[in-house]
């Protein structure tokens, strides 16, 4: 992945907020393919026993540490949350060896092939999540207690959805994206904030939430559900989400939704929920 999608210094350019005192967020701007503006974030999550899981690890710089070390500082799950946000799980299980490395169906695999510096062959996956391993008892007593999982491997990335229960939060990564992504470039100059002005503001037409988001709709309807042709899954994976009482959504893609998620959620899955065919 080249240093153009990820900065380069992410410490000058990270927003650290704590959206509970139990939920840290650290949101990063991240281009796709050097162009589309999405975003990145971890999210943080204090377990009710006081151990920590980390959703989606972004870099691990001096000040994220202290803010670990602020929250307990027991570090005891590492989450890729699909095929593609796991660059930094390496940097992660380094300095916490007893944190449980948890990813989806294929990622192994994946990270064994390539030649990346910054992916270490010795880490070892404690629980891997497919349509026949979801249960999140199989991770730990403690995980379950506290979090709701949807496996959703009808979607081409193969996503791990988590339901915090607590505090009634939805935690996911490609899902559902929320276009524009302010609060993660924030920290930009102007001038990269405003790079490739007119296809970022097609892209973020595209998959916004407001208004009637009829273009994210349809994006999830076309693109997302259909990928590996299997929108049933995709359906059935989708109303089970709903199904859990969130109130907001912390997305890895554009700013975290609070208050009405669950309107949000409702409106672009319309055509999920109602099981169109």
């Amino acid at each position: 992945m080249s240093s153009k999608l990820i900065p380069s210094s992410p410490a000058d350019v990270m927003v650290i907020r704590n959206i509970t005192p139990n939920v840290l967020t650290l949101s990063v701007p991240f281009s796709r393919f050097g162009i589309f503006r999405v975003g990145g974030r971890a999210t943080i999550i204090r377990l009710t026993s006081g151990t920590l899981a980390v959703f989606s690890p972004v870099a691990l710089t001096p000040v994220v540490k202290a803010k670990v070390a602020e929250m307990g500082g027991k570090v005891g799950y590492l989450i890729a949350p699909d095929i593609e946000h796991h660059i930094f799980l390496s940097e992660w299980a380094k300095e916490y060896p007893d944190a449980k490395l948890i990813g989806p169906e294929g990622l192994p695999e994946k990270r064994a092939g390539q030649k990346d510096e910054r992916i270490s062959n010795d880490d070892h996956f404690a629980f891997v999540f497919s349509p026949k391993n979801k249960d999140p008892h199989g991770i730990s007593g403690e995980f379950a207690a506290d979090f709701e999982v949807e496996y959703v491997g009808a979607h081409p990335n193969r996503e791990i959805v988590l339901f915090y229960k607590p505090e009634r939060m939805l935690i996911e990564a490609d899902l559902l994206f929320n276009m524009p992504p302010t609060e993660q470039y924030s920290r930009v100059s102007e001038e990269e904030r405003n790079s490739h002005g007119l296809i970022n503001r097609l892209w973020n037409a595209l998959l916004k939430t407001s208004g009637q988001a009829k273009a994210h709709k349809r994006v999830q309807w076309y693109l997302f559900s259909n990928g590996n042709k299997d929108r049933s899954g995709y359906n059935a994976s989708v109303q089970k989400i709903d199904s859990w009482d969130f109130k907001t959504i912390i997305p890895c893609h554009g700013d975290v939704i609070e208050g009405n998620a669950k309107e949000v959620f409702r409106k672009i899955f319309e055509w999920h929920l109602q099981s169109h065919k």
